[in-house]
């Protein structure tokens, strides 16, 4: 079973950066395609942002395209995201996804998929 444990959010002005990681504590999480959702404060659903899928594609939501890099080190278990030029509206928790059924994702079907597993989040808020 994949348990997925974020890391790295943080309070930051706008124009600022942050690195988020995911650690997947049973070492299983390289098997399969991830991804990082966001939930804004107020909202219920997730919002899908990146996705590394299982051959190794990327694809980015489009209010973070050119902003936001989703990285993975198979060695050391673990999911990266870089974040430049946070704006207040990046304000969110920020959750960590491994789908556990496809090798090619979408930015949609990381958020919505039954068969996603997420970490429990790291909250990140841009103010100044």
């Amino acid at each position: 079973q994949v348990q997925l444990v974020e890391s790295g959010g943080a309070s930051v002005q706008p124009g600022g950066s942050l690195r988020l990681s995911c650690v997947d504590s049973q070492g299983t999480g390289t098997r399969y395609s991830m991804g990082w959702v966001r939930q804004a404060p107020g909202n219920t659903g997730h919002e899908g942002i990146a996705t590394l899928d299982w051959y190794g594609a990327i694809k980015y939501a489009d209010s973070v395209k050119g902003r936001f890099t989703i990285s993975r080190d198979n060695a050391k278990n673990t999911l990266y995201l870089q974040m430049d030029n946070l704006k207040p509206e990046d304000t969110a928790m920020y959750y960590c996804a491994a789908d556990l059924v496809r090798r090619v994702v979408t930015i949609s079907s990381i958020a919505t998929a039954r068969e996603v597993v997420r970490g429990q989040g790291t909250q990140v808020t841009v103010s100044s």
